[in-house]
């Protein structure tokens, strides 16, 4: 496998390096410095220029080179969450004109964040059973039921959400996409609080919420296959290298300042092991990243691989919690829930987090049945010939 980028490339990463120690000083204005990258091509590169993107030609090579540079200087990549990751790549691809004009770019900007309204009590892995009703009426979706696991959403503004609309439909075809104001007196939101003291994930209460017919993606009862495509951006977005290279690299400074045993952790032999172990993984999960992108350049797609990359993360996550714990021992017993300065508590959130990964996007259970089903051409569960 040739791991070098190429001449071509490595004057592009040069290019960008420039850049990024000219504009980025710690402490300069992340809005004007993303502002910049985006004129310069840098960010946001398949968003065309009139929904806020620089409208770039595709190459995953230079959008590798980018973000590695980004992180090495700490400057401020794209926006992250469920808004720019997950909402925008589904309307670019099966959105209206108006709501990509209407919602993308200040998206892009944070101005506008959005809640993910999926998930429900009784409906999770299997989330075609979902049964929040929406009803028209008047030009408007009248709309009752509830949402749970809802990430942060006090702090957003919107939310897009699967609501069962046909309800004679058989369940997979009776669902619609649709997008709502969650600033109404119909919409309830209740934080949830977790075992670590943290109230991140909300209920979400539908009470004759309203939100206007023409705010659907998709056509009505289309809702299952929008979601399909926004799942596909939801398990990319988890399941990136750049996630298990942070974690790793947290890990590895956590092993360099700890005292374990009456020695600084990174010396005991079992963390090295251990460390060594995780490096390795790290480095096939990065050789993987490489052979997808070589496959997609040619227009093979990432094909089985690409099936397996938020399982392998979620994996990994969980793995180095297991590495952080057995190094902090009683110190991970603290939380870090209100102190405005968490040191090693900290890893108290990762555990917790890594625990999470193994459910949002699909449960791993999930994922392995996807893998061996799509990716295998195995027989669905329980099926007899």
């Amino acid at each position: 496998m040739e791991l070098n980028y190429g001449a071509e490339h490595d004057a592009f990463r040069a290019q960008v390096r420039d850049f990024v120690c000219t504009h980025w000083k710690h402490g300069s204005d992340t809005t004007l410095f993303r502002q910049k990258a985006i004129a310069q091509g840098y960010l946001y590169r398949g968003i065309p220029k009139q929904y806020g993107g620089s409208e770039q030609p595709s190459d995953p090579i230079k959008a590798r080179i980018i973000a590695e540079e980004f992180a090495a200087a700490k400057a401020p990549a794209e926006i992250r969450g469920n808004g720019v990751q997950m909402l925008v790549p589904t309307l670019l691809e099966r959105g209206a004109e108006w709501q990509k004009e209407r919602f993308i770019a200040k998206t892009l900007s944070g101005e506008y964040r959005w809640a993910q309204g999926f998930s429900e009590p009784g409906s999770g892995s299997d989330l075609a059973s979902l049964r929040t009703r929406g009803e028209l009426r008047e030009g408007q979706w009248v709309i009752n039921g509830q949402k749970v696991w809802t990430s942060y959403a006090r702090d957003c503004q919107y939310m897009f959400a699967l609501i069962r609309t046909e309800a004679q439909a058989p369940k997979h075809h009776g669902i619609s996409y649709l997008l709502l104001d969650l600033n109404q007196p119909g919409i309830d939101i209740r934080p949830m609080k977790q075992i670590n003291g943290g109230d991140d994930f909300n209920e979400v209460f539908f009470t004759d919420a309203v939100t206007p017919e023409d705010w659907i993606v998709g056509a009505r009862g289309e809702g299952w296959s929008v979601s399909k495509s926004l799942l596909k951006h939801e398990r990319n977005m988890l399941g990136g290298i750049d996630r298990s290279e942070a974690l790793f690299e947290s890990l590895l400074g956590l092993a360099r300042r700890t005292e374990k045993g009456g020695m600084t952790a990174i010396l005991d032999p079992w963390v090295r092991d251990r460390l060594a172990a995780l490096k390795a993984e790290l480095e096939a999960q990065r050789c993987s990243s490489y052979l997808q992108m070589s496959r997609e350049l040619s227009g093979q797609g990432g094909g089985l691989l690409q099936m397996m990359n938020k399982l392998v993360q979620s994996n990994y996550a969980a793995a180095v919690a297991k590495v952080a714990n057995a190094i902090l021992e009683d110190e991970n017993l603290i939380s870090p829930i209100g102190n405005p300065r968490p040191g090693n508590e900290r890893w108290v959130n990762q555990y917790m987090n890594s625990l999470a990964a193994a459910i949002a996007g699909g449960t791993s259970n999930i994922q392995r049945n996807i893998i061996a089903e799509r990716g295998l051409g195995l027989p669905r569960e329980g099926h007899q010939e």
